[in-house]
């Protein structure tokens, strides 16, 4: 089986409701997941939580990104999840978090890789994530799986809330 094809064996069986031998099950996000998601979220260091993860914002991004955020299950609770969007150009994944128990056991890579199989299937070639500067494990997560700096680039943002905050938040 070639590398494309394994992978989209391994997404189609992980978000089919199948469990694997660590019974846990990877589905689409629902909104009726927001509280435990967002409660997960907060748990997790290296996650900034602002005005664009109210229920409201959360609810929007998922309507404009269709079958492409997930949350993993363990004995009914919600273990992980991960956001993941486009631009039409360029995938987006956001607020990759897993629960402290169950990491590195390799559910957020089997997250992380569902997600790119998604965007791989509409036509999206590259995929961007951001990551705090001081986020060490977060940094070493993503070099280890494959995912490259970029210092030629640098983030530059506006706040168009009107709201101007010291607060730490994406």
């Amino acid at each position: 089986m070639r590398l494309s094809q394994q992978a989209n064996h391994k997404a189609s069986q992980a978000t089919s409701g199948s469990s694997r031998d660590d019974g846990i099950v990877v589905r689409p996000f629902r909104m009726d997941d927001y509280d435990a998601v967002f409660a997960l979220w907060r748990r997790c260091e290296g996650v900034g939580l602002g005005a664009s993860d109210t229920r409201a914002a959360i609810a929007a991004y998922l309507r404009r990104n269709p079958g492409l955020s997930f949350v993993a299950q363990m004995k009914g609770r919600i273990v992980g999840t991960v956001l993941c969007g486009h631009d039409g150009r360029r995938g987006y994944l956001h607020h990759l978090a897993v629960s402290k128990r169950c990491r590195r056991a390799g559910l957020g890579r089997r997250l992380v890789d569902i997600c790119l199989e998604r965007l791989r299937r509409i036509d999206i070639h590259k995929c961007n994530i951001f990551v705090f500067a001081d986020n060490v494990e977060g940094m070493t997560f993503w070099i280890r799986t494959g995912w490259t700096p970029r210092p030629d680039l640098r983030l530059l943002q506006v706040d168009l809330s009107g709201a101007r905050s010291r607060k730490r938040s994406c």
